[in-house]
This record gives structure tokens, sequence and C-alpha cells, in this order.
């Protein structure tokens, strides 16, 4: 695919590409009421929604609001599911090919063979790097506050038209990016909002890799973090940083962001990463105890059986299994004889 897209909307427009948008939208999901009524009339539906971008008729509906607690409470807005096929579409068709060779390679979030569990042994192993070259090092742990509803929709929509010239496609990402009514952000949990999102802080990565010359930054998706000798020189960077993101892209730090030094670690992913070990934070420990507890009295109560509780789990062990958690694990999943998990 060119580098800069142009004239590609009707060629990847076909009933087997939005078919295949489908398929994989409904992976893990095809016990859920809306995805079921799909496929009831799966071939109508995609046929439906061919034409419909094919005479540029298409319209996003509105999206459903709630709320969820953990980690932190949550605003999220969720697209009919007809909608989230549309945006699998545009991202793997598109967006994907255009922008994801253009980020670096420590961003992490949403971005195949990355993720989490990659993202904290890269800072763990740079972290080592630093141990030898310098001894005592600092660390700038940065957090953007209320990210995806900062996000400026004229300034995304700036960055886009840099590599996309496909009127076609203009439409479409505007049809996404503003069926938000809400003047500034993107919903949290779309696929599409994910790699916009991503998108709109590389402006920031390539500012701190290229112009500031940084070399240990690592980021998943608003949380960064930087390694460097001195601590003149990373306050420095640090007020450059926050500087070119107030003025470029209209964010702002929270009162998370700050310098630490070496021996004192750093919360990133999830963790708490020093040089040689690798801890699950203490809210991730209250988390996993408290999803257990409820687990076991389902199983209990006979409301599942423990097979599906250790499904539930499957999410933690995959946490778990990337941090020094013998202790934890023997603590938590001590064989109890009253037990069936």
């Amino acid at each position: 695919m060119p580098k800069t897209l142009r004239n590609q909307f009707d060629k990847y427009l076909t009933y087997e590409k939005l078919m295949e948008a489908h398929e994989k939208c409904q992976k893990g999901k095809k016990n859920r009421l809306n995805v079921i009524r799909f496929n009831m009339r799966k071939e109508d539906y995609i046929w439906w929604l061919y034409n419909e971008l094919k005479n540029r008729t298409y319209k996003h509906g509105k999206y459903v609001t709630f709320y969820v607690l953990e980690p932190k409470k949550r605003k999220i807005e969720a697209a009919r599911y007809i909608d989230r096929v549309v945006h699998r579409w545009l991202v793997d068709n598109f967006l994907d090919p255009v922008f994801l060779p253009q980020f670096i390679e420590t961003t992490y979030a949403c971005i195949p063979k990355r993720g989490m569990h990659k993202a904290a042994k890269d800072v763990q192993m740079a972290m080592r790097k630093c141990k030898k070259e310098y001894g005592e090092y600092y660390i700038l742990k940065m957090d953007v506050a209320k990210y995806f509803q900062s996000i400026d929709k004229t300034i995304l929509n700036n960055i886009i038209a840099r590599k996309i010239k496909d009127k076609d496609i203009l439409w479409l990402i505007n049809q996404t990016i503003y069926a938000c009514r809400e003047s500034s952000g993107i919903p949290i949990g779309n696929l599409s909002s994910q790699l916009f999102a991503n998108l709109y802080y590389n402006e920031t990565d390539q500012f701190i890799k290229h112009k500031l010359k940084v070399k240990y930054y690592f980021r998943y998706m608003d949380d960064s973090v930087i390694l460097m000798e001195k601590k003149e020189d990373i306050k420095k960077i640090k007020q450059e940083i926050e500087n070119f993101i107030n003025q470029n892209l209209h964010l702002q730090f929270n009162k998370k962001t700050n310098i630490f030094k070496s021996k004192q670690g750093v919360n990133f992913c999830g963790y708490k990463i020093n040089e040689y070990r690798l801890k699950l934070r203490q809210k991730g420990k209250q988390k996993l105890k408290r999803k257990i507890k409820k687990l076991k009295l389902k199983v209990k109560n006979e409301e599942i059986t423990s097979k599906e509780a250790k499904k539930y789990l499957c999410g933690h062990f995959g946490y778990m299994s990337n941090a020094d958690v013998y202790n934890l694990i023997n603590s938590y999943f001590a064989i109890d004889e009253t037990s069936n998990i």
C-alpha cells in the first residue's frame, strides 16, 4: 500500500472484505445478543452495509454510554455492532497499513506483537543498561490527564489528512470521529479510537525521539517513561515535552507525572519495575484477590463450574506469569480441599 492514500476506498469495498471484518469482530463474542441477531441475517446486513458505503449514505449510529469501575471509573461509549464492523474494515484496510509503520519501536499499546508485557520487560532491560552505564540514574514517569476526552478532533483530522488524501476514506473517518457529539475527545472502547489515540500521541513520540534525541523512552498509550543519567537534564526534558503537548496537542500532564530516583523503580503497565524484579502493583493484587474470592463463592454456590472460573482468570494468569510472584501464587492459589478452584 502506498505511503499516502489516494483512490483506494472502492478498491477495498467488497462483500468479502466486509464479511471478513464481521468475522474478526465476533471473535470471542458469538454468544452476545447483538452478535447472534446479526448472524441470523448476516448476508443481508453485509450487503446493506456494502450499498450504504458504496452510495456514501452510511451514517454512524449513536453510542450507548455506560461506566466501568476497574481499574478506575471510566465512561465507555459503545458503538452498534454494525458500526464496529465498519471500524474493523476501516482500520484493517486503511489505517493500520498507513500509520503503524510510522510508530516508534518503543510504543506498545494496541500494536501486534507488542503489548503491556513487552513494554514492562523492555523498560526493565533499559533500566539494567542504565544501571550499568550510569550507576544511579533518574526516571521520568509521564501520564496525560483525561487523555481520550482531551483529544482535539481538529488536530486529529489534520494529522490524519497528511497521509490520507482519499476523500471517501476521510468522509468515513469523520463519520467515526464525529459520531460522538462532544466538542473534544473520542470514545473509549472503539478499535478505531485506539488507533486514533495512538496516532495523536505519536506526534510527541517523534518529538522526543528525533528532536530531543532521548535514548530511553517508552510509551503505552498515554503513559510513558524516560530514563536519564542526570536530574537537571531530565527536568529540562520534562518541561520541553510539557510545552510541546500543551501547544501542539492541547494536552496536560496529570499529578502522577513525576521524577524518581532509580532505586525507587517505576509503576508502568500494571507492574512495579526495578532492574531485577517485576512485581505486581498493590492495586493489581487487591483486584485479583477480590476476583478470586467472588469466583470461589460462585463455585461453592454452584452458579458456575470450576472450569468456567478458571476461564475468567486467564487474563490474570497472563498478567502474573510475567512477574516475580512465587509467594503470591502460593498464598492465593494454595490447594484448598474445600474449594474447587
